[in-house]
């Protein structure tokens, strides 16, 4: 029996997704794999015998997932299971950003107790609360992933002129963008055709500060930023000093810092990016189906540290192979296997950066010796068979 270890609440649909022969719990020992959605495991003792670990959602900031890669460990998120969700937050933060609801909600809240006048002072103090509309904008989406293209798509369909900018398009993505998405070469662009800016990229050192007091400045006067993505992914003190200058009129953000709590203009929300419940059945459905092919199929789909790799099954014994990304592993592996007497029916084999990974069919089953032999080389991190 396999068995799959929750460090948080999972959704109950996710675990009926598994069959009879698995243990999903909070508390089994000595898992194969592990899925969690906050939990932080950098001061986590993982078990040796944990084969992957899969978080549901997209960001991996509470795994240290370099440290997991040097071992063997695959990490794997569930982009795009929860981009409706963002989606769907993203539009109601340009309605505020153009619009001062959350400004006026809180002004009419005290208003209670005054009676007879509340119609009156409605009426008069309304004028202070006086916002534009977002038709006929522009709005500029930095990252055309999952989530970037479903706001992108939605923002046309709300009479928005949209301009995206992402040096990593995939050929998927593009097809999924509607043509009307006027895709520039460069930030800068972006940023000065842009009159509501959101951005939809990965943290990561080469992302921190995407947004600036640079571009920030490119940007038309009385412009808003809506940040949903991660917190570090815009520079809070240019934001604020935008603010103070009038250059920005709005910061709508998902990740409240001290700094920006309490700051007029600043719309300041608690991560509630993914809080649906459609959003987390999603992303526990798909993160324990990504466990549940590589635990039987040793396929790897969605994994922040190795790369994509799966074939179908065929031939009688699959071995899976992570090793180091280095000149003639590949070869040292079928050579062994061909010593052995297996034939090789389908070979696959993926690298990404320093990590590789193989997976290998044969015809024969494949005797512990050999295992033990492919195992052994210096290269090898780790290798299974299924």
């Amino acid at each position: 029996m396999k068995k799959i270890l929750a460090l948080n609440n999972i959704s109950k649909i996710a675990e009926n997704k598994l069959k009879a022969d698995y243990e999903f719990s909070t508390d089994c020992k000595n898992p194969d794999a592990i899925i969690l959605r906050s939990f932080s495991m950098h001061d986590y003792d993982l078990p040796e015998t944990v084969l992957a670990v899969a978080r549901a959602g997209a960001g991996t900031n509470n795994i240290p997932v370099a440290e997991y890669a040097k071992k063997g460990v695959v990490v794997f998120n569930t982009p795009g299971a929860n981009a409706n969700a963002v989606k769907e937050l993203v539009i109601a933060s340009l309605l505020m950003s153009g619009r001062k609801i959350v400004d006026g909600i809180k002004w009419t809240d005290t208003l209670k107790g005054k009676g007879a006048e509340v119609g009156k002072l409605v009426e008069s103090g309304k004028k202070a609360f006086v916002g534009r509309e977002i038709t006929g904008k522009t709005l500029g989406v930095i990252g055309l992933g999952a989530i970037g293209i479903l706001v992108a798509n939605a923002a046309l369909a709300l009479g928005m002129e949209v301009v995206g900018y992402d040096p990593y398009l995939t050929t998927d993505h593009a097809l999924r963008l509607d043509t009307k998405v006027n895709v520039v070469d460069t930030l800068d662009e972006l940023m000065s055709a842009s009159d509501f800016v959101t951005v939809h990229v990965p943290f990561m050192d080469s992302t921190k500060n995407t947004i600036n007091a640079d571009n920030i400045a490119k940007m038309k006067k009385g412009g808003a930023i809506i940040n949903l993505a991660r917190g570090g992914l815009v520079d809070s003190k240019a934001v604020l000093d935008a603010l103070a200058s009038g250059q920005l009129s709005r910061y709508v953000t998902d990740f409240p810092s001290d700094d920006l709590i309490g700051v007029p203009n600043v719309v300041a929300m608690p991560h509630l990016g993914a809080s649906t419940p459609e959003a987390e059945d999603n992303c526990a459905i798909m993160a324990v189906a990504e466990l549940k092919d590589f635990l039987e199929n040793g396929n790897i789909r969605n994994s922040v540290n190795f790369p994509a790799c799966y074939a179908p099954r065929c031939g009688a014994s699959r071995i899976t192979v992570i090793h180091k990304n280095e000149k003639s592993v590949i070869s040292a592996i079928t050579d062994i296997i061909g010593k052995a007497g297996c034939n090789i029916e389908n070979f696959v084999s993926q690298s990404r950066g320093e990590y590789a990974y193989a997976i290998v069919d044969t015809t024969e089953e494949l005797s512990a010796d050999t295992v033990a032999t492919v195992s052994a080389l210096p290269s090898v991190i780790k290798c299974r068979v299924i």
